[in-house]
């Protein structure tokens, strides 16, 4: 019984013939859409200028040309024509096809032939059908061959002129047979034929797919999905047409590869080979060949994608031509391709039976967080910065908008914006490189945010990884060695230090790491490789990565009764590699209490931020700090020599006071040369975020009062197991000063660095930076006053300059006398 000839849905001649319509006549311009959308009215730049330009009737010439070049700059351009003239030319080798283009085309000239809803449907057969029609309108190039030319310049000038001659010399002798001689379409193209997917339909923006919400109904079709690239092959080279060379007639014979797998020819199918019956032996051309790029992808599911008690599900990508090397592991993509099947081969189609694999064949990638310098800032969000940078609080406004729904902790996102912004990596002469990247630890009680803090760093990063010390071993956090399943070879994989190169790792739970696990960070916080020798493999891979952990003190809760060290619990080399170490200890208070719960009242209520404290309530969004952080580090800050010997004071003061300390058993951490480092580095941040390409003293006075800060929280946790709470105002205030001057903050600019003269003069402060502190810490100014003339009366200190600086008054018998 003859079955029934089933009719094509679709003309796919009439379709071709449309394509061709559109790729030569399809035009666009973005000044005709404006016009249209404003209904029609065209403004011209002429029309907003009412200044007289006494260079008008001079140069009347240079004004009517202008005029013509902003004419020509606004009429609409045959897009696609323009196009394929450049591939003639061969300054580009990828043909992008928006269907948003096609659906505006087809909706102009009111065809009906569903060209968008073909091609997303039956996606793999359009690029067949598209890509003749490009062979068949493709012009001449602009320029001949010249001898700067490469060989396959010349090679596929002939094929294009052989394939011509054949198709005029069938004309000429009526033989249609003479075209099968003719090269393989494959074998002449240079391009890669891509299509880009509708944005919107129905006026509502397409939504990416996750990894499970493909169907088998997809099939074919043109789809867009979300995921986290977490596995990235090296680029190797696919045949997509596989030459031979015979070695009787020397005919050279094409064959067309389109599975992953082939049989390659060895006889002879000439048309002497088969009259002489020869059966001529064929070899192997790899010059006449045509090979793709080829790489392949592993996608993942996002976190917020993964159902309750499920695990993430992974998909194949395969990227082609000009596709590959735009994914990294690590990046956060929207992959839109053609999903298809393919059989199991080899011992897996043994075990595998009738199932069959699917994977995505790649024609658009979009990241969703670029790099800082990928980064393109548009006019708008380029006036909100610019408005913030005038008002001179940029500081204070980037800081507050760090997790706003987060209660206080201003000091910590402080220092977290710092992390994001980082300091200047240099690489010396001989090869020497110092990190530029800021690492900073969050220790604190439980309930304080780390874990908010961390996730949120991790969201606004451009390369962010957030990973628990708990789940995750050594080998997770530096590289495993595993055996790639397509080349079966041994190959190193990144764990989540190499993922998050140029980014920031946010470690959660690091003090439950194991000893043997936390080793592996130590060459990564400060050296920022990771020296691997396994399995034959040795080899050094980058991690220019800044560390952000959060751990639980010894025991869970801060111990009052032992020392910060032991309730640290943290080997001094791990320590040393912190810039920035921030003890967060969650003492009850009844004025912070209450401002805490009447926040987070509000934000359940209201599932918003309360207004933070700025002038108009100027909050940045996460895109809004990312964008400004780009903007910023861009700079290169240098030290000034005049800051460069304030800051070798500050480093031996700190050590003269870390000296005290340990005298006094009162030891917060080491202060090592890495602590100068680390002040250089926050410096250079602050900086940045001024824009400037010089470092100030004011910068580098920030850096060691957040330094301090870090420490504030232990302090007052002091003053109140020492029966301190009674303390008034004055007395709180002369402590507060008294530390500044021991930790050589807020010094007078002319302060000589020498013993001696410390001792015989007093400690020099600058009288204005210390009433800033002092106000910053929530006295008022009468507070201040009161107290500076209790003191001076007492003959603790004096004011000395007209009332500039505060000079403490050093005598013999007070030299190690404690604090009050």
């Amino acid at each position: 019984m003859a079955l029934f000839n089933m009719k094509a849905p679709v003309e796919y001649g009439e379709q071709q013939e449309a394509f061709e319509h559109f790729l030569t006549d399809f035009k666009t311009s973005p000044q005709e859409t404006i016009t249209t959308a404003l209904g029609n009215i065209t403004i011209n730049e002429d029309d907003l200028s009412d200044d007289y330009d006494f260079m008008d009737e001079d140069d009347e010439a240079g004004q009517q040309r202008r005029r013509q070049q902003r004419r020509g700059a606004k009429e609409p351009v045959h897009k696609y024509k323009l196009m394929l003239q450049e591939l003639a030319d061969r300054k580009t080798n990828e043909v992008a096809i928006e269907l948003d283009d096609i659906h505006t085309f087809e909706e102009d000239l009111g065809l009906e032939l569903k060209l968008v809803e073909s091609i997303e449907k039956n996606t793999k057969h359009y690029v067949e059908i598209l890509s003749r029609a490009i062979d068949k309108l493709i012009p001449q190039p602009t320029q001949g061959l010249t001898f700067k030319d490469d060989v396959l310049d010349v090679l596929m000038a002939n094929r294009a002129q052989r394939n011509a001659d054949l198709v005029e010399a069938a004309e000429r002798t009526a033989d249609p047979a003479m075209l099968n001689e003719q090269y393989p379409a494959q074998l002449t193209r240079r391009y890669t034929l891509v299509f880009k997917p509708r944005t919107a339909m129905s006026g509502e923006p397409l939504k990416a797919l996750s990894v499970r919400q493909v169907r088998g109904d997809h099939l074919g079709h043109l789809i867009t999905i979300r995921g986290i690239a977490t596995r990235v092959s090296d680029v190797k080279p696919i045949v997509q047409v596989s030459a031979y060379t015979c070695d009787r007639c020397g005919c050279e014979i094409f064959q067309p590869v389109s599975d992953k797998q082939y049989g390659p020819l060895t006889l002879c199918p000439s048309k002497d080979c088969k009259e002489n019956q020869a059966k001529g032996q064929l070899y192997p051309s790899s010059r006449a060949s045509k090979f793709l790029p080829f790489q392949e992808v592993k996608i993942q599911e996002l976190a917020e994608q993964v159902p309750i008690g499920q695990i993430p599900r992974t998909l194949t990508v395969l990227c082609y031509g000009t596709l590959v090397r735009k994914v990294h592991p690590g990046d956060t993509v929207d992959i839109s391709g053609i999903f298809l099947p393919t059989p199991y081969t080899g011992f897996q189609a043994m075990r595998a039976g009738l199932l069959t694999d699917t994977y995505l064949e790649a024609h658009d990638v979009i990241q969703h967080k670029k790099a800082y310098e990928d980064m393109q800032i548009d006019p708008l969000m380029e006036r909100r910065i610019a408005k913030s940078f005038q008002s001179g609080n940029q500081y204070e406004y980037l800081a507050k908008s760090i997790a706003p729904e987060i209660f206080g902790h201003l000091d910590v996102k402080k220092a977290l914006l710092l992390l994001l912004v980082g300091g200047v990596t240099k690489e010396v002469g001989d090869g020497m490189r110092i990190r530029g990247d800021i690492n900073i630890c969050l220790m604190g009680d439980p309930g304080v945010a780390k874990s908010q803090l961390l996730k949120y760093i991790s969201k606004v990063a451009p390369r962010g990884v957030y990973t628990s010390g708990r789940g995750s071993s050594g080998v997770g956090l530096t590289a495993a060695v595993m055996r790639d399943p397509v080349t079966d070879e041994m190959v190193l994989e990144g764990g989540a230090l190499v993922l998050a190169d140029n980014g920031i790792c946010c470690i959660d739970e690091f003090d439950k790491m194991d000893d043997n696990d936390r080793t592996a960070i130590h060459e990564v916080m400060e050296q920022q490789t990771i020296s691997i020798s396994k399995a034959g493999i040795s080899t050094s891979l980058n991690a220019r990565t800044s560390i952000l952990a959060a751990a639980n003190p010894l025991y869970g809760r801060y111990n009052t009764r032992l020392t910060a060290v032991e309730n640290i619990n943290l080997p001094a080399a791990l320590l040393s590699r912190f810039d920035v170490m921030f003890l967060l200890l969650d003492t009850p208070t009844r004025e912070t209490d209450a401002q805490l719960a009447k926040h987070v009242a509000y934000v359940h209520m209201h599932n918003k931020h309360p207004d933070i404290d700025t002038s108009d309530g100027f909050v940045f969004s996460p895109a809004e700090v990312r964008a400004y952080v780009a903007k910023a580090r861009t700079y290169r800050p240098v030290l000034p020599p005049n800051v460069a010997d304030y800051m070798v004071k500050t480093y031996v003061r700190l050590r003269n006071q870390h000296k005290r300390n340990e005298k006094k058993s009162q030891n917060f951490g080491h202060t090592t040369p890495r602590t100068l480092l680390g002040i250089v580095r926050l410096a250079q941040a602050l900086a940045r975020l001024q824009f400037s390409n010089t470092v100030k003293q004011e910068d580098v006075d920030e850096a060691l009062r957040l330094i301090e800060a870090s420490k504030e929280s232990l302090a007052m946790d002091d003053g109140n197991r020492t029966g301190r709470r009674g303390l008034n105002a004055s007395s709180k205030i002369f402590n507060l000063v008294k530390g500044l001057a021991d930790s050589g903050a807020c010094r007078a600019d002319e302060m000589e660095d020498d013993e001696d003269n410390e001792n015989e003069f007093g400690v020099e402060l600058n009288l204005r930076k210390v009433k800033e502190r002092v106000i910053a810490k929530g006295f008022t100014e009468n507070q201040w006053m009161t107290a500076l003339e209790e003191y001076t009366d007492l003959n603790i200190w004096q004011t000395t300059g007209n009332g500039s600086r505060l000079v403490f008054i050093v005598a013999d018998d007070r030299e190690g006398s404690q604090e009050l």
